[in-house]
């Protein structure tokens, strides 16, 4: 371990201006990173340990840069946290600073990603090897029953948050600015990536001028548990469907839901109107037929000890959707209740790919039986029952109210670190921070109303003497909500090839950001199927769109958007 220096005992370098002609390899220099840190003291809670820096001069596709390395350590402690930084040439610095989320329990640890944009970009190791590979589900024990706080927070918002409030001020000094210079500062990221960038928002919202968010994981405590809720639906109702009879489920309601939003383009643009309208028992009868396969899920990623993804062998199938499977089918999308019928979650939007409730089939015994998705059940093994176990071993005796139990405990065990849901956001909006929030409709993993009922907690919080279309006036200021059709999590959706995908949201937040480009919608590309290169603007929430006389429009319908918001009176405290 490295042992701190005293403030005045090592470096005593004046800080170096880069003329604009200077060379990316005449400021990748030890002394001169050094000379560049933010001196201690004056960031609070905050040593930077100088002897640390490295400096190389690295090239990509994307230009030359400089890759640093420095250490620091909490004020009073002697662990160190290892940042990395990439900065690119001086001539294509723009004064930016760029921050990518990670994905699952992992944070981002490329720092190249903001070269395209002229911007720094940083990575952090959290004080517990994020930077090479260990994910905080393989440290968030000390021993079974008791929990390892430090990278849970670290993981949660502070390592990002400390990695930013580093990085500003030691760009800055790297180019020679004055220390009042504006660094642009942008964070994207999707999925878990999307919860980290909330909890940017959230909890360093003045240090943020734009920021992209999709599909965001948090709400963990409800989120995580309510993976293995399919599972215990099957469970209860004592039916496990085919695999084959689920995704004939699926693709009988896209084709039925498809013409409602005006087009018939094999997309479910109206996921809300095939809510309303379409009765899954019409689908009782019709046939199915899938050939052998031998194939792998990919899980929401939560993690490398076990993803969630898994392989599995099925057999020919052939059969009629039966009526206990329409009821499996209906009651997942119906959402978790407790015995007293009190909602306590919401679920996946109806035409979802049944992801969670996947089955697995047993050769011996020739039969469908539960699968435990290890998205939620490595979660509760070791983030509630705190034991030093991938996953649960059996759902027996696992009720509906045991997944409300878990969902509370969870929520109130990490209220203050990964539930990331804190609805004030006036930090942020007197920063001048912009956001934009997408979701994919047809996302099996992160069900999309959970973004919709955070919106709501925001529009709610920031605006409540407000009408409701004058808080959505005010709020689409600085937040704006876009939900995409079909889409899945956090890609385009294979089952609905032909509905469109946000390409240039960070071109889009610049614009936002830097030239007051206020978005009135969101251009999302189709990249497969018969329509690929359509480009579509994507409708601001609560807007829905509709097909009319040849193109698409942005309607209001009140009622549709209402398909999207949940309250949960299961819980006795807020759920945000």
């Amino acid at each position: 371990m490295r042992q701190f220096p005293g403030i005045a005992a090592g470096i005593a370098l004046a800080a170096s201006h880069a003329a604009a002609g200077s060379s990316v390899a005449s400021l990748c220099t030890v002394s001169h990173v050094q000379s560049a840190l933010p001196a201690n003291g004056t960031l609070l809670g905050i040593d930077m340990l100088p002897s640390s820096v490295t400096a190389t001069t690295t090239n990509t596709t994307s230009g030359e840069y400089c890759k640093v390395a420095v250490s620091y350590v909490h004020t009073g402690t002697t662990d160190e946290i290892v940042l990395n930084y990439g900065f690119p040439s001086p001539d294509a610095f723009k004064n930016r600073f760029y921050v990518a989320g990670g994905f699952g329990y992992s944070l981002n640890s490329d720092v190249t990603g903001g070269l395209e944009y002229g911007a720094v970009s940083g990575a952090t190791d959290a004080g517990y090897g994020a930077l090479t590979g260990t994910t905080v589900d393989e440290v968030n024990l000390l021993g079974n029953g008791t929990i390892n706080w430090d990278p849970i927070f670290m993981f949660a918002y502070q390592g990002l948050g400390e990695m930013t409030t580093i990085g500003k001020p030691l760009t800055r000094a790297f180019y020679g600015l004055d220390d009042d210079a504006k660094v642009y500062t942008y964070y994207e990221g999707c999925s878990d990536g999307g919860r980290q960038g909330m909890s940017q928002v959230q909890r360093y919202g003045d240090e943020y001028d734009g920021v992209v968010v999709g599909a965001p994981a948090f709400r963990y405590g409800q989120q995580q548990v309510n993976h293995l809720f399919s599972s215990v639906v099957e469970q209860t109702l004592d039916y496990y469907p085919p695999t084959c009879e689920l995704a004939k489920i699926v693709n009988a309601t896209i084709s039925a839901c498809d013409p409602l939003d005006g087009r018939s383009d094999g997309v479910i643009s109206r996921s809300d109107l095939c809510q309303e309208q379409f009765d899954l028992t019409s689908i009782i009868g019709e046939s199915y037929h899938c050939a052998a396969t031998t194939s792998t899920s990919l899980g929401f990623n939560f993690g490398k000890r076990n993803d969630g993804t898994s392989s599995s062998t099925t057999p020919e199938q052939s059969g009629k959707v039966t009526a206990q499977g329409v009821a499996v089918a209906q009651a997942i999308y119906d959402g978790l209740f407790n015995s007293n019928g009190d909602r306590a979650y919401l679920s996946y939007r109806i035409g979802s790919k049944f992801t969670d409730a996947e089955t697995t089939y047993d050769n011996t015994t020739q039969t469908w039986g539960v699968s435990i998705p290890s998205t939620g059940g490595e979660f509760v093994a070791r983030f509630i029952e705190l034991l030093d176990i991938d996953n649960l071993s059996t759902l027996d005796n696992i009720t509906y109210d045991t997944l409300v139990s878990w969902m509370d405990t969870a929520m109130t065990r990490y209220m203050d670190t990964l539930q990331t849901t804190l609805p004030d956001l006036s930090t942020f909006l007197s920063s001048g921070g912009k956001m934009i929030h997408y979701h994919g409709e047809a996302d099996p993993s992160v069900p999309t109303a959970s973004s919709v009922h955070y919106w709501q907690s925001v529009l709610d919080i920031m605006y409540p003497h407000l009408s409701s279309s004058e808080a959505q006036e005010k709020l689409k200021e600085w937040y704006q909500l876009f939900i995409i059709p079909g889409a899945s999590h956090c890609a385009s959706n294979s089952l609905q090839p032909n509905g469109p995908f946000p390409q240039d949201n960070m071109a889009t937040i610049i614009r936002w950001v830097e030239e007051g480009v206020q978005p009135t919608g969101l251009n999302a590309t189709v990249t497969e199927g018969n329509y690929s290169g359509e480009v579509q603007s994507l409708c601001q929430f609560p807007k829905r769109p509709m097909w009319k006389k040849g193109a698409w429009e942005c309607v209001a319908d009140e009622k549709g958007a209402e398909t999207f918001q949940y309250t949960f009176p299961a819980f006795k405290v807020p759920v945000y």
